[in-house]
């Protein structure tokens, strides 16, 4: 059950110095309260945290979490039966599609990186509920991480970049450096390379490697949209007809810089002193250091600024009317540029707001004197809400230019608050988002048995959690790592608190969300709010809630797993009162329904695990055989770009080095079969394209194509075609050619199942294990299929040959489908494996050669009792040095928790 706390704490701001209106007011400040209150009442923000055991992740390596699933003020959520986890490459394809079973606000779960799916590269997390999918994704839990490889790994590649800017083009000069795993350069090896847009080339060439390594790659003029949206492959030829291939991307290969300007509550107002934020970034969206000065329109300095922490910064102006003003920037580079600032407003309110002491916050509403002549005597409300709860609310008079009033931090949680200004008729005048920092987390430790350990020895660790001085029951996750092999930054992190505080209700990408929230002093609070000043909050709109405009509800939240669809006559009528009966084969699960009067049926809390076949009959009614059922289809989420981009490390061996060289040690320490010799071999001619005269016209060799090796593991080939059909674009239920889709050409690509058209639900029926290959053709040849079919481009799935063999009638007759009776597989939830502790107490020293894990310790599921306490015990690996354990959760009321452990292994 979810709980409805709302606190509506309405003030008159008699110390503004306004006084009561005796006009009619157009829309009283009650009714804006009201509506803001049903609206949260109607449509509650939920969130979703997942705490990831590492920062960081090698391929082979399994990626363990939990899922947190709030709603209002951080409490558990009770909406959400179901939690959704994705996985997603940097070319923006779903590698992996998770869905868990909540269980009061909690989920855990696993996501195995395997080398035959998983590529050294970038990837990102994204988490939600079906609830979540009816808003802005930009919600949704988003987490970039990036994975390398050390299985058998021959060679390291490092890049930087230099580019020229011409008038419409750009010149880079790229500098690759090879290396093997011991660190030593890559002589006098040639290397073939070639510019890659979409999956064609652009541009290709060739070059030989220096005594140091180096390959200069001079890449050809280009339009920076072509260059940065492109990757570079490299094959450097290692001699014995062998290359190993590299890939880089270039979206931060062009040097550049941006910088924008936030005043205040949003506008420059002629006469009103405001302060303006400001934000420099580089090419690839991370902050930097610049210094500059505002001028206005006859040259004269009127102020100078310099930035405060990750390009951020701010000054103050006051603004004349008539007057433009121009930023003159000096970069890190000693470039410059110059930009304008926002057009000064001839008459216009602004509010400001400042912390004149730890307990309060100073709120301003300044307004100039050609909107103070037009508006005396208005009346104006302002209003703050946090989480969509209205925490704060007055209504007053205009009747001076400027009123100030203090107003305690107690009246609102730690977290985002919005104050806005409205007019009486209910129009919003101006805006500030502010944070309140209370550090009122809860009091979360751990404490160890033993002030030091040796290798492989057994730690116990305890735990008390407490709200203030009183013990509480929680829900904690704990992972504990080890410092040498897994160092990090912990201003770097995603944090509970730098989630479900911050990223989670903010707009836009936050570099270091964790620096606010690591040991935070004066200057980290000063910083976080020229950070509010700079970011987008558009969790609601008030002109939507005061004109009763709801957001329209596409899905409703999911207790568990649902199975609908709909039962017709073969004429099309929908058949009511009917039975319908559900089995799972494999699971000897069966359950029974009644159609309602419009066909219409549904199984509600399904249980089946991993990618299950459902089997619905209506057979068990009269004139059976003139019935069809119809499954209504999955829905997937749409994908978007990766709202975390700058977080994406284009050299990832020199990054995460210590990670890697560690992985390395574990696979080849637990490597047995060190060669292969193929004693013979025997060829088997594989199915294609060409075993069919409906594709005679095509092209002989397919543009690209997947093997069946590579989805043998598959459980829905259409999850997987989404993420690996290279050159294609999976969007709204349908493939495009990537480039022509880019390019506006939105016309989809024909799919063909052997020589049967299908359309791409089809593919929802059918596991990757019954594909031999699928080829992909970006032109249909002279074969005319794109001009007969009206599409664009072919894709051809070719099924494994089922050996041939003599059946019986009756055999043939259950062959053909009955559509009374039908199958499908479904997305069921997926198991969570158990993370593996060795236990050196009850084994022999040494029995299991080197321990160099890295992830030492995860346990999901730490609840502390009425106590607030819990404790739990682990072995240490062989490694020496600094370990690390780190506590994460929240209790029953939404106060959350988190704490560092660092102890010594000798």
């Amino acid at each position: 059950m979810i709980s409805r706390k709302f606190l509506l704490v309405i003030t008159l701001l008699l110390s503004f110095g306004f006084v009561a209106s005796a006009q009619q007011d157009s829309i009283p400040l009650s009714t804006v309260i009201q509506k803001t209150a049903k609206f949260q009442s109607s449509y509650p923000i939920e969130k979703v945290y997942l705490h990831l055991d590492k920062p960081y992740y090698a391929v082979g390596d399994t990626i363990w979490f939990k899922a947190y699933v709030t709603v209002e003020k951080h409490q558990p959520s009770g909406l959400s039966g179901v939690v959704y986890v994705d996985i997603v490459n940097s070319q923006d394809s779903v590698m992996d599609n998770l869905r868990l079973p909540v269980k009061n606000g909690f989920a855990n779960g696993n996501i195995t990186l395997n080398g035959d799916t998983y590529k050294q590269g970038s990837y990102r997390i994204r988490a939600y509920t079906n609830w979540m999918r009816n808003f802005d994704s930009e919600y949704f839990y988003d987490h970039t991480i990036n994975v390398g490889n050390a299985i058998d790994k021959q060679v390291n590649a490092f890049i930087s970049y230099k580019s020229t800017s011409k008038r419409a083009t750009v010149k880079v000069d790229a500098d690759i450096t090879y290396k093997d795993p011991s660190n030593n350069p890559y002589a006098n090896k040639r290397v073939n390379w070639q510019l890659m847009k979409n999956g064609d080339p652009i541009s290709k060439g060739s070059g030989k490697t220096d005594d140091k390594g180096h390959l200069l790659v001079d890449i050809p003029e280009n339009d920076p949209a072509t260059i940065t949206s492109g990757l570079l492959l490299t094959a450097i030829d290692m001699g014995d007809r062998k290359t190993v291939s590299n890939s880089f991307s270039l979206k931060g290969a062009v040097t550049g810089y941006d910088v924008q300007f936030f005043p205040e509550s949003g506008q420059l107002t002629n006469g009103v002193r405001s302060k303006i934020a400001f934000k420099a970034i580089n090419s690839r969206g991370l902050g930097v250091d610049v210094t500059g000065s505002i001028t206005d329109d006859q040259g004269t300095v009127v102020a100078n600024f310099t930035t405060s922490h990750l390009g951020m910064g701010i000054f103050a102006l006051s603004p004349e009317a008539g007057k433009a003003y121009t930023a003159n920037v000096t970069f890190p580079d000693g470039s410059k540029g110059t930009y304008r600032l926002p057009r000064v407003q001839a008459m216009g309110i602004n509010i400001s707001v400042s912390y004149p002491d730890a307990d309060n916050l100073a709120v301003k509403v300044s307004a100039n004197e050609l909107f103070l002549q037009r508006k005396q005597n208005k009346s104006f409300y302002l209003v703050a809400q946090s989480g969509g709860v209205v925490y704060y609310a007055a209504q007053t008079v205009m009747q001076n230019m400027v009123y100030t009033a203090n107003i305690p931090k107690s009246k609102f949680p730690t977290g985002i608050v919005q104050f806005t200004l409205f007019s009486s008729g209910g129009y919003a005048l101006c805006e500030r988002i502010v944070f309140i920092q209370h550090n009122d987390q809860l009091n979360l430790t751990l404490k160890p048995d033993k002030p030091a350990y040796t290798t492989r020895q057994g730690v116990h660790l305890s735990v008390l959690a407490k709200n203030n001085a009183t013990p509480v029951v929680g829900s904690f996750s704990v992972a504990v790592l080890d410092d040498t092999s897994v160092p990090s930054n912990e201003d770097n992190e995603s944090t509970i608190l730098s989630n479900l505080l911050l990223t989670s209700d903010l707009k836009g990408y936050i570099e270091k969300p964790n620096y606010y929230f690591n040991k935070p002093d004066q200057e980290k609070l000063d910083n976080l709010d020229i950070l509010m000043l700079t970011q987008g909050y558009r969790r609601f709109s008030y002109e939507d809630i005061l004109a009763d405009k709801n957001p329209q509800i596409f899905v409703v939240p999911e207790t568990g797993i649902e199975v609908s669809g709909i039962l017709r006559t073969t004429t099309g009528l929908p058949v009511g009162k009917a039975n319908i009966r559900l089995r799972v084969p494999d699971k000897n699960y069966s359950a029974e329904t009644i159609t309602d009067p419009s066909g219409n049926f549904k199984f509600s809390n399904v249980v089946v695990m991993d990618t299950s076949k459902i089997s619905l009959s209506a057979r068990n009614n009269v004139n059976s055989k003139n019935l069809v059922i119809s499954v209504n289809g999955e829905l997937y989420q749409k994908l978007d770009k990766n709202p975390n981009q700058p977080d994406e490390i284009v050299n990832i061996d020199s990054a995460i080095a210590p990670y890697l060289a560690n992985a390395r040690r574990q696979y080849q320490n637990s490597r047995v079969l060190k060669e292969v010799v193929i004693k013979s071999t025997k060829f088997e001619k594989k199915p294609s394209h060409n075993d069919f005269g409906t594709f005679s016209g095509l092209p002989a060799q397919a543009d690209h194509e997947i093997s069946g090796d590579q989805l043998k593991d598959c459980p829905l080939l259409i999850n997987c075609l989404s993420t690996m059909a290279f050159g294609l674009t999976y969007v709204d239920n349908n493939f495009y050619i990537t480039r022509d889709y880019n390019a506006g050409k939105k016309i989809p690509v024909q799919i063909y199942i052997n020589s049967m058209p299908v359309d791409v639900t089809f593919l929802s029926t059918i596991s990757g294990a019954e594909v031999a290959s699928v080829e992909i053709f970006l032109t249909d040849g002279v074969s005319g299929i794109n001009r007969m079919n009206q599409t664009n481009g072919v894709l051809v799935i070719n099924k494994k040959v089922v050996k041939k063999e003599k059946i019986t009638l009756a055999q043939l007759q259950s062959l053909i489908p009955k559509q009374n009776d039908i199958s499908f597989s479904i997305q069921g939830y997926s198991k969570a494996k158990e993370f593996y502790m060795p236990k050196y107490d009850v084994m022999k020293t040494g029995a299991l050669g080197a321990d160099l894990r890295n992830t030492i310790y995860w346990n999901p599921k730490i609840i502390t009792d009425k106590n607030g306490v819990a404790s739990f015990s682990f072995f240490n690996s062989d490694a020496r040095g600094s370990y690390r354990a780190i506590i994460e959760g929240l209790d029953a009321d939404g106060n959350l928790g988190r704490y560092v452990l660092h102890y010594v292994v000798k």
